[in-house]
This record gives structure tokens, sequence and C-alpha cells, in this order.
């Protein structure tokens, strides 16, 4: 089991990291290729936009590859477009973008698959805390090292060479594979989208439930309250990421380097929120761990509207949420999931919801901005997105009613 945790903490370092990078070196490759101002949101925009509407693939996929092939096709396709957008003109880097989309929503529906599959239950929240800080860490990475590395040899070796981290992935997961297929015994011959036939049963308690054929009526509700729930999540972050900075300049005067260094800290303290619900699940009744996260996350856009000047504090208070709010959700998911069907399902569904309001949501937000000539619509509509978190988040924890241990 710890070999599998390491597994999927080295794919999350791949699973947001292409995405971030062009960021840092947006101006670069405009000048160079010719991409406008909507082209440039493109390369953001356009794998968030994937993420929403390409989920059913990634299902059938899984359904029909198993989650190994699914993780190697999912790697496969990450290298190949970032090697795509890295070497050709404006409409290649467009086409290794949307390579690259579709290719990390098969790692964004796999890993919750997995970790029902392959990790006990009571260890769910951590298995997945890990893995909402791998994507952090590995954005975090991306983040402060492209530019540098554009500086020292162009911006198209500056993210060919983030390529790396999906070969050391590749590699990994190889390893992995081979080293479960050496282990397994002579007469087993099931197979399946396990990493191991069997694996489930000997990671998860012997009181288990069997798995179901159909998806029961608890299920289907806890996964509706989930969707409002990532929705809400979703909207909150990708809205703060792409307008905290401006609204930072604007209301607090502060210079292109002062908004943008406090703004990273809202992404570097989701790491604290990521790691911090599997220790406070661990100790607490369930509901405890998404009502702090709910706290921490209408403290943002309440923080910024009552006390704008404490906006460092907001900055932290937002990022331990957001991080902290992706671990209370797809912990659920994981855990109340009985069939690999299910948790692939599951999570197909909450992540179109919550990736099509990522979508929406940050251009609104920019419209509510300019119809209003200020940044108190922004926020409410931050703290919106935050109460439907709260709210559905809540509901679905109690809904969900599973015991926290065997």
């Amino acid at each position: 089991m710890p070999w599998v945790i390491a597994g999927i903490v080295i794919l999350a370092l791949n699973l947001r990291a292409p995405i971030i990078a062009p960021t840092a070196i947006l101006g670069q490759i405009q000048s160079d290729t010719g991409l406008n101002a909507i082209g440039a949101g493109l390369l953001t925009g356009l794998p968030i936009l994937l993420f929403a509407v390409a989920t059913p693939l990634a299902t059938r996929t899984i359904g029909r590859w198993g989650a190994e092939a699914t993780v190697f096709a999912c790697l496969a396709g990450v290298l190949a477009g970032t090697v795509l957008r890295s070497v050709g003109p404006a409409w290649l880097v467009l086409a290794g973008t949307a390579l690259i989309g579709l290719s990390l929503t098969l790692g964004n529906i796999v890993v919750p698959v997995i970790i029902r599959r392959e990790v006990p239950w009571d260890r769910v929240s951590l298995a997945t805390g890990l893995y909402s800080a791998g994507m952090n860490v590995g954005s975090m990475a991306t983040l402060l090292g492209t530019g540098p590395l554009a500086a020292a040899g162009g911006w198209r070796w500056a993210l060919v060479l983030w390529g790396v981290l999906t070969v050391v992935a590749l590699a990994y997961w190889m390893g992995l594979v081979r080293r479960r297929l050496r282990s397994r015994p002579p007469a087993a011959t099931e197979v399946g989208p396990a990493l191991e036939p069997g694996a489930a049963a000997d990671a998860g308690p012997s009181d288990a439930p069997a798995p179901r054929a159909r998806p029961t009526a608890q299920f289907r509700l806890v996964m509706w309250l989930l969707v409002i729930a990532f929705s809400g999540q979703s909207a909150g972050y990708y809205t703060t990421t792409t307008w905290l900075p401006s609204i930072l300049a604007d209301s607090q005067g502060l210079d292109t380097a002062g908004s943008g260094a406090t703004a990273s800290l809202f992404q570097v303290a989701a790491i604290v929120g990521a790691l911090g619900v599997p220790l406070l699940a661990a100790r607490t009744r369930p509901w405890v761990p998404m009502a702090a996260v709910a706290l921490l996350w209408l403290s943002l856009p309440l923080g910024l509207l009552l006390a704008p000047e404490a906006y460092v504090l907001w900055s932290i208070t937002g990022g331990v949420a957001q991080g902290g709010g992706f671990t209370a959700i797809f912990s659920i998911i994981a855990r109340l999931a009985r069939t690999d069907r299910e948790a692939a399902a599951g999570s197909a569904s909450v992540q179109t919801g919550g990736y099509l309001a990522a979508t929406v949501a940050p251009p609104a937000a920019g419209w509510l901005h300019t119809t209003t000539e200020g940044w108190t619509a922004p926020i409410l509509l931050i703290l919106v997105a935050t109460l439907a978190f709260a709210i559905a988040g809540l509901l679905a924890t109690r809904a969900s009613g599973r015991r926290t241990a065997p």
C-alpha cells in the first residue's frame, strides 16, 4: 500500500503542473507565436473546460482498460502534449494544450478509483490529502521554476523540461506494475482494473460492505450534494486564483510583486489544508473537518469585504480551505463507493459539475467587475460559491453516514 500511495503522489505532481507552467511566461509565448489574448487564455482555460466535458470518456476508459492502463494513457498523453506545445506554431501549442487537458482528465478520474481499491478506508483521507498536496507542490514548483528556466533557455525549453516529471512518473508506475505482477500468486488468473487482483480485499477491513451492482439511493444523494459542493469549491478557487492579485492591487495599492506574492500564499497554504483534514478526521467526528474547511473558506470573501487590510490572513485561511476542501470532498467519494464503477462514476459527475463552474465563474467575476466598476460584486460571487460548498458539503457528510473507523 505505501508503494501505491507514493505512486499516487508522483502522478499528482503531473496533474496540475502542465496547466500552471505557461502562466509564468504567457508574454513570451504570445510574442513568439502570435497568440492573441483569447488564445493565451486558452492555455489555462481549455484544459479546465475539458476536465468538465471529457469526464464521460475518462469513465469509459477506466471501465474498458483498467486503472493501470488509464494511468499510463494519462502520463503518455501529458508527455506528448508537453512536447507538441513546445515545438510548433500557435495552432500546435493549442493542440498540445488540448491533448494535455484530455490526458489530465483521465488522471483526475482514475485516482479516486485507485484510492478506493488500494487504500484501507480509514486511511482514505490521508491518501486523498497526499494526492491533493502533490498537485499543489507540482503547481508551485512549475510556477516558481518556469520563469528562470525560460530566462536561461527560452520558453519552449522551459515547458518541455517539465516533461521530466512525467517521465519519472511513467517509470515509477511501470516498475510498480511489474512488481505487482511478480508478486502475484501463480494460481491467480483474474484480470481487471485493479493494480492487483484481490488487493481491495487485502487492503480493506474484513467487515467492509460487499460491492453492489447498482448505486444506492444514498450514494446518488451524496453525489448530487458533492456536485454542488465541488462546484462551489472550484468556482471559489479559480475565481480567487484569477482575480486576487488584481483585487489586492486595486483595493490595497499593492504593486505587481506584492500582490503576486500575497496571492501565492493562497496556493502554498493549500498543502496545510490537504494534509490537515486527514489528521483532523482521524481524531474527530466526520462533520468536523468539513465544518472547519467551510469556516475557513467563508473567511476569505467575508474578510476581504469587512477587513480588507488583513488580506494576508485571508489569503492564508482561504488557501488552507481550498486544499482541505478538495481532500474532504474526494475522501467521501472514495469511502462511500463500493465498486470501481461507483467510484469512477461518482468522481466523474462531481468533477463535471465542478469544472463547468470553474469555467464560468472567473469570466463572470470579470464581467461583474467591469459592470460595477468595483470588486465588491466579484467578492460576493466568491461568497456565494463558498456558501454552496459549506451547505452542500456538510449535508453530504451527514448523508454519507459512514463511520470514521472500522
